[in-house]
């Protein structure tokens, strides 16, 4: 599936303005035969907004969403994004999958908050997984910090991801991440892992780019720049994906039963 990643910040607090960006990027996307295109988190209203995340963010099925679903049907193509959701007095940091024909194939909740700022303005969600069908491919949402730990990637691997996509919002001086974490975590996963990033400087944060699609070989299909903002484009091949899951034993190999510790509390 030929995957597009939007690296963008978009415009901070303008859910127009990045609608906007969202639409010319599905354009270009389409024009490029793409089956997915990906945005970063929080694209849809800014990632450093502070005190106007309660007042931007919306449900799943708000008029953003519905935007976001017509952009997707005029252009012929699926999308999926980062936004701040709102449930009844509850706000998460989410991402969700919308289809080529503008249904809702998933939506996820951040599950690992970063920093004072997302604990102070949003509630981890509780729902490890979430993964939708899309174009013979099982795609699996996660976002930003939660690809840190290796636990929430294994725990994809076992429920059949083929492609991870991760909206992200990663920041100076930790671009080790997309340059080598991303890579190695599609690798020991055996699966594509589409990293996408915001970039330049934001508030009090420089994110740092360097958006990056790997595969299963541990070799990145792309990577974006760290200046700039771009539509990179790279495929999700599921006969390579195959091929290499074949060649490769991590998961048979596991022993479940040795690894009892990583869950112990104390």
């Amino acid at each position: 599936m030929r995957t597009a990643l939007l690296q963008s910040s978009g415009r901070p607090g303008s859910v127009a303005e990045n609608l906007k960006v969202l639409d010319e990027a599905a354009g270009r996307a389409a024009e490029a035969g793409v089956g997915l295109l990906a945005a970063p988190e929080m694209f849809l209203t800014g990632y450093a907004i502070g005190g106007e995340i309660p007042h931007l963010a919306e449900p799943a099925d708000g008029d953003s969403a519905d935007a976001v679903a017509d952009i997707a049907t005029r252009h012929g193509l699926a999308i999926a994004y980062g936004y701040p959701e709102r449930d009844g007095d509850t706000v998460y940091n989410s991402a969700q999958i919308v289809s080529a024909e503008g249904g809702r194939l998933a939506n996820y909740r951040k599950t690992h908050l970063f920093g004072c700022f997302e604990r102070d303005h949003f509630t981890p969600g509780e729902r490890q997984v979430v993964q939708a069908e899309l174009n013979g491919l099982t795609v699996g949402l996660m976002i930003c910090y939660d690809v840190e730990f290796p636990e929430n990637v294994r725990a994809h691997a076992l429920a059949g991801t083929d492609l991870l996509i991760v909206p992200t919002a990663q920041m100076h001086p930790y671009q080790f991440v997309p340059e080598s974490m991303i890579p190695v975590r599609a690798f020991e996963n055996q699966m594509y892992v589409a990293y996408v990033n915001r970039v330049g400087r934001e508030g009090e944060f420089e994110f740092v780019g360097l958006t990056t699609l790997a595969g299963p070989d541990g070799v990145a299909r792309v990577r974006a720049g760290r200046s700039e903002a771009q539509l990179v484009f790279a495929d999700a091949d599921p006969a390579f994906l195959a091929a290499s899951r074949e060649a490769n034993p991590y998961l048979d190999d596991r022993r479940p039963g040795l690894y009892g510790s990583l869950t112990r509390t104390s």
